[in-house]
């Protein structure tokens, strides 16, 4: 029932900066926490960016001072604004819902397909 759509991927020259978008629906957006994630090639996913219900974020060491996560619970929505973005940080980059519980029942993740972002010049 839950559906994760990502946007705004693209290339961008080194030192540049995107807006990345995920969409959600099939929950009540502003009781979970979301999270962004990536995978480069030959590499394993990894977390990048958390943020609660409440709007308390948490960044990968690698991405502080240069990502910001945000949420817009009236638009369902979660951002990832990458500046001074780096080479390294070419990946498709993916929306991710993590598992808990509410109401005293489990749940489990929910993914976003995922947006290509490249850093080249």
């Amino acid at each position: 029932q839950v559906q994760l759509v990502e946007s705004g991927g693209g290339l961008v020259q080194p030192g540049g900066s995107l807006r990345l978008s995920c969409e959600v629906s099939g929950i009540i957006f502003r009781l979970y926490s979301m999270d962004w994630y990536r995978q480069a090639p030959g590499k394993q996913r990894e977390l990048v960016a958390s943020i609660s219900s409440s709007g308390l974020a948490n960044y990968a060491d690698s991405v502080k001072g240069r990502f910001t996560i945000s949420r817009d619970n009236a638009k369902n929505s979660v951002y990832l604004q990458m500046n001074s973005l780096k080479v390294g940080d070419t990946a498709v980059y993916y929306c991710h819902r993590p598992m808990g519980t509410i109401r005293g029942s489990p749940f489990g993740d929910a993914w976003g397909q995922g947006t290509l972002v490249t850093v080249s010049s």
